[in-house]
C-alpha cells in the first residue's frame, strides 16, 4: 500500500495544479470578454432593484417586515442556483468546439478540466455575490444576527453552488452541443421561481406548495433568512426541509457531490473516446 501512495499523491497534486491553471484560463477568457463580466455583475444588481421595488409594493411579508429584507435571501439563492447553467454552457461549448480534445493532447491531468471549470465558477459566483450584497445594503437589507451566523449563511451558499456546478459539468457533457445547452438556460428560471424566494408558499395550491417547499431553492432561502435574522423565517406547521433548512442544504450539497462528481468524471473520460 505504501508503494502506491506516492504515485497517487503525485496524481492528485498534478490534477490540482493543472486545475488551478485552467481556473486561470477561465478567468483570462473573461478578461478578454469584458461585456460578459459586466453583464454577469450587473444582473444581480438589476434583480435587487427590480424585484425589490416592483414586487415590494404588492406583497405582504408573513409576520410583517420590510419586503427587501425578505427578498434578499431569495435573490442570494437565485444567484447560487445559476451556477449549473453557466458551467453547463461553457462545458458544452468547449466540448463541441474541440477545446477538450486539444486539452487531452497536452501533458496535463485528464481530470483537471472539470475541476478547473467548477473552481472558476466558484470565483465568479463570489464576485456576483459580493455585488448583490453591496446592492442589498444600499437598498436597506442587512443581517441582524451577528458575524458568525452571517458567515455561515454565505458558506452554505458557496458549498451548494460548488455542488451545483458539478451538475452543470455533467449536463454540459451530456448534451450534444452548445446550442442545446443554450436552449436549456431558460429552464432555470421556473425552478427558482417555484419556491419561497419571492413570495410565501402559503397561498399556492396544495400540490404546487409541496413542490415549492421541497425545492432546494426554498431550503437555501429559508436557511439564509434564519441565519441573517430576516423576516419570513419558517414558523408553525411547515414542511421538513423548511423546518430544518440548514440541514437540508447540507444534505442536498452532499447528495449532489456524491452523485454528480463521479458521473461528471466518467462522462468526461468517455467523451474523449
Amino acid at each position: 500500500m505504501s508503494d502506491l501512495a506516492p504515485p497517487l499523491g503525485n496524481r492528485l497534486r498534478w490534477t490540482f495544479t493543472d486545475g488551478l491553471t485552467l481556473v486561470g484560463r477561465e478567468l483570462g477568457r473573461l478578461r478578454q470578454a469584458p461585456g460578459e463580466i459586466v453583464a454577469a455583475l450587473i444582473f444581480p444588481a438589476v434583480m435587487v432593484v427590480l424585484f425589490g421595488y416592483v414586487f415590494g409594493s404588492a406583497i405582504q411579508v408573513p409576520g410583517g417586515g420590510d419586503y427587501r429584507e425578505y427578498l434578499m435571501p431569495g435573490l442570494f439563492a437565485m444567484v447560487t442556483f445559476s451556477a449549473w447553467l453557466g458551467v453547463m454552457t461553457r462545458m458544452a461549448a468547449d466540448a463541441s468546439r474541440g477545446v477538450m480534445d486539444r486539452f487531452r493532447s497536452m501533458p496535463m491531468a485528464r481530470l483537471a478540466v472539470p475541476f478547473g471549470q467548477t473552481g472558476a465558477d466558484l470565483l465568479t459566483g463570489l464576485m456576483m455575490l459580493a455585488v448583490m450584497v453591496s446592492t442589498g445594503l444600499l437598498v436597506g437589507w442587512q443581517p441582524h444576527r451577528g458575524l458568525l451566523p452571517t458567515l455561515q449563511a454565505f458558506l452554505l451558499m458557496i458549498v451548494l453552488r460548488y455542488a451545483l456546478s458539478w451538475v452543470g459539468v455533467y449536463v454540459g457533457l451530456a448534451v450534444k452541443n452548445d446550442q442545446v445547452a443554450d436552449a436549456m438556460v431558460p429552464l432555470g428560471l421556473p425552478f427558482t421561481m417555484l419556491s419561497n424566494a419571492f413570495v410565501p408558499t402559503d397561498g399556492m395550491p396544495g400540490w404546487l406548495r409541496f413542490l415549492a417547499d421541497w425545492n432546494p431553492v426554498s431550503a437555501l432561502t429559508a436557511a439564509a433568512r434564519e441565519l441573517f435574522g430576516n423576516p419570513g423565517a419558517p414558523a408553525g406547521n411547515v414542511a421538513w426541509p423548511l423546518e430544518h433548512p440548514v440541514t437540508t442544504v447540507l444534505l442536498w450539497s452532499a447528495a449532489l457531490l456524491v452523485i454528480f462528481v463521479p458521473l461528471s468524471l466518467r462522462a468526461y473520460t468517455r467523451r474523449g473516446r
